[in-house]
């Protein structure tokens, strides 16, 4: 029996009749609706024709996360008065929840995703309803982007929603085609906000670490809201750790119920979550209580602004979750919690002035998340690149060039790109290419393992997995109870298959699996998903082959093993390698078969630790198995080792005599004074030339010692310019030494290319009216005191005479008397002697 009632107060039964005509016209439409509208229980039942007088039709609604899925389900089978299963039903990873005369079935993006790819006319179903799109997971936008194509191809009378509170209407409408926008008008309550953020300064979440202190304040917060408010408290954090120091904080409440709903919370809990309290409660949740939840009884919001994004660090080979800011989209949907039932407040735990430095919506998944899967689902729809594809953000290059590595490795893609036969039942299975690899792999002798690593397991099941494999046999948790079911349905994918061509097809095609210890067996696993984080232990840490290098922590069971796989791992605040979280012994052999791909043997003649090292090499990607020296190496690749080293450790391996560096600054004084055809003599220069002015000593050497023996100056000499003649200007140009009116021939400093120097005792200078001049350039003039210390600079001698003269001759000539000290210098008789033997 309807709930009319129910149906009836829904404000967003006003938009419905823009939303038919949408739909009638254009055959898409985005509908932007306020939470607790009713745009995820009532358009479904609308649309399939259970509720007012539409005609009947089969909807799909996709939801983000399996709770809501469920909830949602629930919800529209309490508003029609019936059970779930009858015509709303629900379909999540594990669990059906339908009979044959549902008409509307909620499903998750992932279960959508891999129907489509077993059905692209997803025949039966002519609306699909793409809930909560606002949050950008990447099934979410493949979804729509698979099912506007099927639109387009096959199925034009096809409709599509794409719904949410908070999004990018605009763009959503260009992904649709230019659907149109309907907007709902809510009727939501007025929600207070309250800022209050920590009286002391926080650390910024970094990786997985929440600084304590917001921890505790976000406790004190709750209390302060249970004392200043009615009604229940919905407190958001960012994950289920957090949760739980939250909760042991805030301890016993009174008569106040505490509740724990996240995505691993039992089905109980959630549904008690989703059911009215006999007392007030306060609910800690992730961000599954942002969309599609009601949480009965709220009227207070608790917001850390903290949220899990995913994230993939490429120069280390790790993916996991992050700790970032929530978005202005976000607060708002978690704001919008409190003023569904009654006017409600938010605690915001931070200031008005960093509210606006927020993001406006959360990072779409496919910028900054693995996209191993996605690219095995583009490429098994035909468009390997994804460039075919309506997405709301295109696929960064580089995030897709990684995936296609790892899908070439595992066999899931050919050469050109296109998917295998194996790939598309690695596409099949419902979970990632590289768990879907290990259970074909093993034969399906792996599926608890695989069911391990398909979904986190909790923090007290330890770091070593096959002690984490026996926990979860005998758990009696809801970790437990998911993982059993999930080892069902891996068991039954893995059984058999079928190619596109029809032929059965057995897994365990590679041999693996069968009679394996639990270690073993774990470790098998885990190195055939993640072969490139297969380690050896290397001093106090271990060796990945992927070139990271992770440590153990403390007390693990893991330590002092030589060889393990390494399932999970992340870098710790400040810390230079990874840390270890979940990983499983491994014997060499076992490393060696499942990490194949990257075995190789290599004759590797390289610089390295200041020399040229010519050794033969078997390594397991970065991991040296074992090293003999090389007797033979190839000259020309023993030359390229020198020629880095001359790069890395720099032009000083060579032999630079004095001459050679004053030949190299002379050089460099006339490159700056008159370009071209004078060299360029900088290192970078110098190292793009090598072959011009090092040869053929270069050639000859084949060590860090053959290139102490070359003669940089006799090297340098080739670049003169002398097939243009220019060469024999190169004395008069930039001249070593310049005659002075002494007599002596004293030395130019061309030290500094822009004005070289010369150092010369006062008395010898005399009789010279003007400064000497090399390539154009006035010599800048160093006077020096008959003891060889600077008496005056000048780069204008005739000036110099004139005026600065006098004051030096009355400081110096009472120090050095028995030198002479003309009145006109400029005139006078230089000398290099003292007056007694001038006299003489």
């Amino acid at each position: 029996m309807l709930r009319r009632d129910a149906l009836d107060g829904l404000p967003v039964r006003s938009a419905l009749p823009a939303l038919r005509a949408a739909l009638d016209g254009h055959g898409a439409a985005v509908l932007c609706a306020p939470p607790g509208t009713g745009k995820t229980t009532l358009v479904p039942l609308v649309l399939a024709g259970l509720v007012g007088d539409g005609p009947p039709r089969r909807v799909v609604v996709a939801e983000p996360r399996r709770i809501a899925a469920r909830a949602a389900a629930r919800r529209m089978a309490w508003l029609l008065g019936e059970r779930p299963g009858e015509s709303v039903g629900h379909t999540v990873r594990g669990e059906r929840v339908v009979g044959r005369h549902t008409r509307v079935e909620v499903v998750t993006t992932g279960v959508l995703l891999q129907r489509l790819q077993r059905d692209q006319e997803v025949t039966g179903v002519d609306v699909v309803v793409l809930d909560e799109c606002h949050e950008r997971h990447l099934d979410a936008d493949t979804v729509a982007a698979f099912l506007w194509d099927v639109r387009e191809t096959l199925r034009p009378e096809l409709r599509l929603v794409a719904a949410s509170a908070t999004t990018d209407a605009d763009g959503w409408a260009r992904v649709l085609g230019g659907a149109p926008v309907i907007e709902a008008a809510g009727v939501a309550h007025p929600v207070e906000v309250v800022w209050a953020p920590p009286v002391r300064p926080v650390r910024p979440p970094h990786g997985m670490r929440v600084d304590p202190a917001l921890l505790t304040h976000v406790a004190s917060v709750v209390r302060r809201a249970l004392a200043e408010r009615d009604g229940d408290v919905l407190c958001f954090l960012p994950g289920v750790g957090e949760i739980a120091r939250v909760a042991g904080q805030l301890g016993q409440l009174g008569d106040v119920e505490l509740l724990q709903v996240h995505g691993r919370a039992p089905a109980a809990v959630q549904d008690a979550v989703l059911a009215p309290g006999a007392r007030r409660r306060v609910v800690l949740a992730t961000s599954v209580a942002e969309s599609s939840l009601t949480v009965p009884g709220v009227r207070v919001v608790v917001d850390s602004g903290l949220a899990r994004e995913p994230r993939v660090d490429h120069a280390r080979g790790l993916s996991a979750l992050t700790t970032v800011r929530a978005s202005q989209a976000s607060g708002r949907q978690r704001a919008g919690r409190a003023g569904r039932e009654a006017p409600g407040a938010v605690y915001r735990c931070w200031t008005a002035a960093e509210d606006t430095l927020l993001p406006r919506f959360p990072a779409p998944e496919i910028k900054v998340a693995d996209l191993t899967a996605f690219a095995l689902q583009a490429a098994c729809w035909g468009d390997a690149d994804a460039s075919g594809l309506a997405l709301l953000d295109p696929p960064p290059a580089g995030a897709m060039a990684a995936a296609r590595s790892v899908l070439t490795a595992v066999g899931a893609l050919d050469p050109d790109g296109r998917a295998t036969p194996r790939g598309v039942r690695l596409a099949r299975l419902g979970v990632h290419p590289r768990l879907g690899r290990a259970l074909l792999d093993t034969g399906g002798a792996g599926a608890e393992v695989v069911a391990l690593l398909s979904e986190e397991a909790p923090r007290a099941y330890g770091d070593d997995l096959a002690a984490a494999l026996r926990t979860a046999r005998r758990g009696g948790d809801a970790y437990a109870a998911r993982w059993r079911t999930e080892v069902r349905r891996l068991r039954s994918a893995a059984a058999e298959f079928t190619d596109p061509a029809g032929t059965p097809v057995t897994a365990g095609e590679n041999g693996f699996g069968g009679g394996l210890s639990d270690e073993r067996l774990a470790g098998l696993v885990c190195a055939l998903a993640f072969p490139e984080r297969v380690a050896r232990a290397d001093g106090g840490s271990c060796l990945m082959a992927s070139g990271t290098r992770a440590e153990l922590a403390d007390g693990s069971a893991l330590r002092g093993v030589p060889w393990i796989a390494v399932a999970v791992a992340d870098r710790p605040v400040g810390a230079g390698h990874a840390r270890v979280r979940l990983g499983a012994v491994l014997d060499e052999e076992v490393a060696r078969r499942a990490a194949a791909s990257l075995y190789a043997r290599e004759r590797e003649v390289r610089w390295r630790d200041g020399d040229v090292v010519a050794r033969r090499v078997e390594r397991l990607g970065a991991i040296e198995l074992a090293v003999r020296p090389l007797t033979d190496p190839d000259p020309a690749v023993v030359r390229e080792a020198l020629v880095e080293g001359l790069r890395r450790d720099g032009l000083g391996l060579l032999r630079w005599s004095a001459d050679a560096v004053v030949l190299r600054q002379r050089l460099a004084f006339l490159r700056l004074r008159l370009g071209e055809p004078w060299p360029e003599v900088t290192d970078d220069a110098l190292h793009a030339r090598v072959d011009d002015w090092l040869e053929p000593e270069l050639g000859r050497a084949r060590r860090r010692a053959d290139l102490g023996r070359i003669d940089a100056g006799r090297a340098l000499a080739r670049l003169l310019p002398w097939a243009s003649g220019e060469a024999v200007r190169f004395e008069s140009l930039a001249p070593e030494r310049i005659t002075v009116p002494s007599g002596s021939r004293v030395r130019v400093d061309y030290g500094d290319p822009r004005q070289p120097v010369l150092a010369v005792k006062v008395q010898e200078m005399f009789g010279l009216r003007k400064s000497p001049v090399v390539a154009g350039v006035p010599v800048l003039v160093h006077l020096l005191s008959p003891a060889g210390r600077p008496a005056a600079v000048t780069a204008d001698l005739a000036s110099f005479w004139n005026d600065g003269y006098k004051a030096v001759r009355a400081e110096l000539r009472g120090r050095y008397p028995k030198h002479p000290w003309p009145e006109d210098p400029a005139t006078a008789e230089p000398t290099r002697h003292t007056n007694a033997r001038l006299r003489g």
